[in-house]
């Protein structure tokens, strides 16, 4: 058989799996088709809406239930998404269509176990479906068990070698486990199977210690002059062209596909500065000393999560992984778990009028308790090795600094924070897997920066000693004092095992995979400096912020 008859197969076979499991909008009720028809134009609150009318005379319609799931979940609201097709499934609890659905939405609300039970009930009943056996390791990779997820996309790259999308999973699922060489062959396998891949190149450029060779970035360019590449794989070759040129020190040149890809990136993509700055502002007006001294010993007592936190790219994995080169730390992996039910916890509390955090002013104890505990029942999950604790490096967990304290009180926070023109520059270049909208405009990112170092500033006025920082220039010069420093704020003794995490075998997911494999360098301190005359955006954005660095400025 010949490569294209065997990728025509292979698309026939995962087309006609597909095709089982999708589910049915209703289109032969006008009132749905209409819905339908609104969704796919983009008008998500007209089609929510004649959706909702439909289901107030049919609150049983499996059809009306699916369709205002899917609206849901394009809303990004994945809760409700979820709730929906478990109605479902109490209806129709045989229906294919429904649980494989129902499987995906609990994994966008991080509860991988429960999508578990769902992915092996598709299994057993078909278990050749190749969109089934997709499914399963990217269950085990939410479950953080990789090594098994590796072996599934082996399997499925093995039957489906022309498949390009089970390719990049398996090279990601490589690059986790360290596995650097087969990492690559998987990607440079996509490229030579669809030359016009983004992402693939991007994959390769994202490994940060990999260096494009000329006929590489002549290939790219040559893609770029083209007019039919797809609009996500323009912005990857940007980026992966901003890489290139500067690991050749084209600064100019760098900056420039940096700053189109930004561009490209960025539009259609909302993103509102003033959200974040509405919010620390009105953190700073419900979180004082006295709120939490009203409500000392409330929530869960339990002191074994270690939040680590800051803003991306702040060098957040390397301070995991020394933690969790520790004999008594578990280094699990960036958790969204307490987003998920910070969400869930919103959702409840602001129902009576109340915007968040104000409702948190009214609830009893028993609601932080009852979120401790079951944030500590989601990660279960993660926990693999019974150590007494563990890391979540969710970075942007900064923001419900206040409700940790209120839920999980004995939980440790460690503030991870780089210079902000190095973790400027750093989020800048950066093309993130999804959201992230604010890092696509250096103005964002330092307003964004400036925001983060005041709400924290205001929880070291109320709550002091609670956070520790780790200054990430710190780190990298006097490594053995930082972490003497940080191993004393967690109550932990000094293990020389910390100061060689680089040997710590574990999988790591992030972006700085790479780096923290190896031992600590301090190249990175400087790299943004060769990009300094383009950076007046984020400076003035930055501020006083920027002048006081490392320490925070005074503010309102």
């Amino acid at each position: 058989m010949s490569p294209s008859e065997e990728r025509a197969e292979s698309s026939d076979h995962f087309a006609s799996a597909m095709e089982a499991v999708r589910p049915d909008r209703g289109l032969c009720v006008p009132q749905l088709r209409e819905a339908v028809t609104r969704m796919e134009e983009g008008r998500l609150p007209a089609a929510e809406k004649l959706t909702q009318q439909f289901l107030a005379a049919h609150p049983r319609n499996i059809e009306g239930l699916q369709l205002m799931a899917e609206i849901a979940t394009r809303l990004e609201d994945h809760v409700r998404a979820e709730a929906l097709l478990a109605r479902c499934l109490e209806i129709q609890p045989d229906s294919v269509p429904v649980r494989f659905a129902y499987a995906n939405a609990l994994l966008r609300v991080s509860n991988p176990a429960a999508a578990r039970d769902q992915m092996e009930w598709l299994l057993a009943r078909d278990p050749c479906n190749p969109v089934f056996r997709v499914l399963k390791p990217l269950v085990l990779e939410a479950l953080g068990e990789f090594p098994e997820a590796v072996e599934c996309w082996c399997e499925l790259t093995k039957e489906y070698p022309s498949r390009v999308d089970c390719l990049l999973r398996y090279g990601y699922a490589l690059r986790t486990v360290g596995a650097r060489d087969e990492c690559m062959r998987a990607f440079r396998k996509v490229i030579a199977l669809a030359p016009s891949s983004g992402e693939a190149y991007w994959a390769l450029a994202n490994l940060k210690t990999f260096r494009f060779e000329d006929a590489a970035v002549a290939a790219i360019e040559a893609q770029l002059a083209g007019q039919h590449l797809e609009a996500a794989s323009r912005v990857q070759m940007h980026f992966t062209l901003g890489k290139a040129y500067g690991d050749r020190q084209l600064y100019a040149e760098s900056f420039g596909h940096y700053a189109k890809g930004n561009a490209l990136q960025r539009m259609g993509l909302g993103h509102d500065p003033e959200i974040a700055n509405s919010y620390v502002a009105r953190c700073k007006s419900i979180f004082s000393s006295e709120f939490f001294e009203q409500r000392a010993g409330w929530g869960c007592q339990s002191g074994g999560p270690i939040f680590i936190v800051g803003m991306l790219r702040s060098g957040s994995t390397l301070v995991e992984q020394i933690l969790a080169s520790h004999s008594q730390v578990e280094g699990t992996r960036e958790l969204f778990e307490l987003a998920a039910i910070a969400r869930e916890l919103q959702n409840r509390l602001t129902r009576a009028g109340n915007g968040y955090p104000a409702a948190l002013a009214e609830a009893e104890a028993g609601v932080f308790r009852d979120f401790g505990e079951m944030y500590l029942e989601r990660v279960k999950p993660h926990r693999k090795l019974g150590r007494a604790f563990f890391t979540d490096k969710m970075g942007a967990n900064y923001a419900y600094t206040g409700l940790l304290q209120l839920a999980l009180p004995n939980a440790k926070i460690v503030d991870v924070r780089r210079h902000p023109l190095a973790c400027g520059w750093s989020n800048f270049t950066q093309l993130f897997a999804k959201g992230q909208n604010f890092a696509y405009r250096l103005s964002d990112i330092g307003r964004l920066y400036r925001d983060y170092v005041e709400l924290m500033a205001h929880f070291d006025r109320v709550l002091p000693g609670k956070v520790h920082r780790v200054f990430y220039e710190r780190l990298v010069t006097n490594p053995q004092a930082e972490v003497r420093a940080l191993l004393n704020y967690l109550g932990l003794p000094f293990e020389e095992s910390c100061l060689s995490f680089h040997k710590t075998a574990r999988a790591v997911t992030t972006i700085s995979s790479e780096q923290v494999r190896r031992p600590i360098y301090s190249e990175a301190l400087d790299g943004w400096r060769a990009y300094e005359p383009w950076l007046g955006s984020l400076k003035t954005a930055l501020g006083p912020v920027l002048d006081a660095y490392p320490e925070a400025p005074a503010f309102p």
